[in-house]
């Protein structure tokens, strides 16, 4: 896996224009699917994501046509620009990319004077997602920085509220992201369930809700089934990982993901479960297709 990581694709949120050109018959990445594709909808309703930033190295195109072969419907966290280059396949993005380029993942809304630009922001972003049939864009909290946990909520609630207005007006759900502040993204607030559910309750809309990065939430709290049953009415969207390395999520690894699955499912989610692990074998649409196999119930 080159040096391609998350800050990297927030900053870089669209391919240049010579990689999308490219021929998109015979390249090393894709691979002939010799069985039957899978379906594009799981029989409980959930769906299937790949998040962008995992496949950096190729090109959009390319990786919806592959993707889509084994099952996926969604390419997210990719931003404006490249939402009508997944449509064009029949696909969506499930969870649209949304941040200042100048914010990354360490600046979000624990901060009141990050709120007037991230409110300009997601103002004009919300209805661009509406337009284009995307449901849901991501947001942050910002790292600590020395602020105390409850006085972050207090102050993400301030900022969020003032996005709600928007967002309920065209339907879009903004989703804060659960992250790890153990091992991948030291100092970050919104690092456990119980912070985001307090902050879920303190903005009192249904159009916030969290992203449950299983990968990330293994690490801070575990006790994933339990937590996603809980907290099932604040949760709007699933990302993957393999645990310890974000490798595949196969046998090598602590996390049961086809429990996991089914707990989701049995919670009467109808949603997204999206693949966010690096892929560390060659063949990364043979590792997408063995993530999106075990995820399906």
């Amino acid at each position: 896996m080159s040096n391609i990581n998350r800050r990297d694709m927030l900053k870089h949120t669209g391919l240049a224009a010579a990689s999308l050109s490219a021929g998109l018959t015979a390249l090393p990445w894709q691979i002939k699917v010799t069985d039957e594709a899978l379906p594009g909808g799981l029989s409980s309703g959930i769906s299937h994501s790949a998040c962008r930033w995992c496949y950096n190295d190729i090109p959009l195109e390319s990786l919806c046509q592959s993707a889509k072969a084994v099952g996926v419907s969604s390419i997210e966290l990719i931003g404006p620009d490249e939402w009508p280059i997944v449509q064009k396949y029949g696909m969506t993005c499930a969870m649209g990319m949304a941040q200042p380029k100048s914010f990354g993942i360490t600046k979000g809304f624990n901060r009141l004077e990050n709120h007037d630009t991230l409110v300009e922001f997601y103002e004009d972003l919300i209805p661009k997602a509406a337009a284009a049939g995307i449901k849901q864009v991501i947001c942050f909290s910002g790292n600590r920085n020395g602020l105390d946990d409850e006085l972050g909520i207090q102050i993400c609630a301030v900022g969020l509220k003032r996005v709600m207005k928007t967002a309920e007006k065209h339907g879009i759900i903004v989703s804060m992201e659960l992250l790890n502040s153990k091992v991948d993204h030291h100092d970050y607030q919104c690092d456990r369930t119980p912070w985001g559910v307090e902050l879920c309750k303190a903005i009192g809309s249904e159009q916030f809700k969290l992203l449950y990065d299983i990968y990330h939430m293994q690490i801070m709290e575990g006790d994933v089934i339990h937590t996603i049953t809980d907290a099932a009415a604040y949760i709007s969207h699933f990302h993957t990982g393999g645990v310890p390395g974000r490798a595949e999520i196969d046998d090598t690894q602590e996390l049961n993901y086809p429990a996991i699955a089914r707990a989701i499912a049995a919670t009467g989610y109808k949603g997204f479960i999206a693949q966010e692990f690096m892929p560390a074998k060659s063949d990364k649409i043979a590792s997408l297709k063995q993530g999106v196999q075990l995820c399906t119930v």
